[in-house]
């Protein structure tokens, strides 16, 4: 729950601008509905959330056109025009981060990462989907272990990243 508001505003307007009203959109981890209240007006979004009590909490149900009571890592509908996973990839292994990433970037349109840099974090109010398995991550981290991205904005505490339209032609160049 290390959810930070800095960036925000500039991604909020990076996508609106990127995809028409009424595209798709699912968050993942959504929490307390940070990204509904912000894109709500402008995407069709779903949610999914793995830990149950936040889905009756933050009246989840009632934000989203559809909630789904899922891990991230069970979960398969991924065909959207942009996937929210913020504040999400540090919970997961690096394994689970790159088996997860692996499945939704070819089935969206935009992938939209959002990540704490260097922060440890405990299961919180008895969730145990708010260990942060990834405390290490950096920039140069993230880049290392989820390639296919480019850096949207940053500060020193927080990264945002999203699909690298180039990345293809980078590999098959290095080939």
């Amino acid at each position: 729950m290390a959810s930070y508001f800095f960036g925000k505003k500039f991604v909020t307007k990076y996508l609106k601008e990127k995809f028409p009203q009424n595209s798709t959109c699912l968050d993942i981890g959504p929490c307390n509905g940070k990204w509904f209240k912000l894109l709500g007006n402008h995407f069709i979004i779903d949610a999914v959330e793995a830990w149950e009590p936040n889905i009756e909490k933050y009246k989840l149900a009632d934000k989203y056109r559809k909630i789904t009571h899922a891990d991230v890592l069970d979960f398969d509908e991924f065909d959207y025009d942009v996937i929210i996973m913020g504040d999400v990839l540090e919970h997961l292994s690096v394994e689970d981060g790159q088996k997860v990433i692996k499945k939704m970037y070819p089935r969206c349109k935009e992938l939209m990462v959002a990540v704490p840099y260097r922060l440890r974090q405990h299961a919180l109010h008895g969730n145990p989907f708010e260990v942060h398995k990834q405390p290490d991550l950096t920039k140069k981290i993230f880049a290392e272990r989820y390639p296919g991205f480019k850096l949207l904005w940053s500060n020193f505490l927080y990264g945002y990243y999203i699909k690298d339209p180039e990345y293809k032609q980078k590999t098959k160049a290095k080939k």
